[in-house]
């Protein structure tokens, strides 16, 4: 398993689940919190747009082949939070099963959402800023 697929496969989680009505956006782990702030400290002065896997830990098993993906988002108080978590589940497995098949990794996949709060707003993916 290499490093490749993993960010192939965090990618295209964040994308699946990102395109579920109801997401607001990703919410990251504690780890990632800190792994940026450790970067930003690093970084000139400037705005660098969060990265969009943010919120996204995937791993694949060595002995089962099996993936296990892990969700963290952030979604609208329009829609129901339990419609909107099972629709990124679903998503991001049917995603995560595609990219796998096609580059040949295939294996179960499992999807872990954890909701961490909602918002009445969303935020825009491509500028890191909130839309009105």
């Amino acid at each position: 398993m290499t490093a490749v697929h993993t960010a192939g496969v965090e990618r295209t989680t964040a994308r699946a689940a990102l395109g579920v009505p109801g997401v607001a956006e990703l919410h990251p782990s504690l780890r990632q919190s800190l792994a940026e702030a450790a970067t930003r400290v690093r970084r000139t002065l400037g705005s660098v747009a969060p990265s969009l896997e943010a919120g996204i830990h995937a791993e694949r098993a060595p002995r089962t082949g099996a993936w296990h993906v892990e969700v963290r988002c952030v979604l609208d108080e329009d829609r129901r939070a339990l419609d909107t978590a099972r629709d990124v589940r679903e998503s991001v497995r049917s995603a995560v099963d595609a990219y796998a098949t096609r580059h040949g990794i295939p294996g179960p996949v499992t999807v872990v959402v954890t909701v961490t709060r909602t918002t009445g707003h969303r935020p825009s993916h491509q500028t890191g800023t909130t839309a009105p």
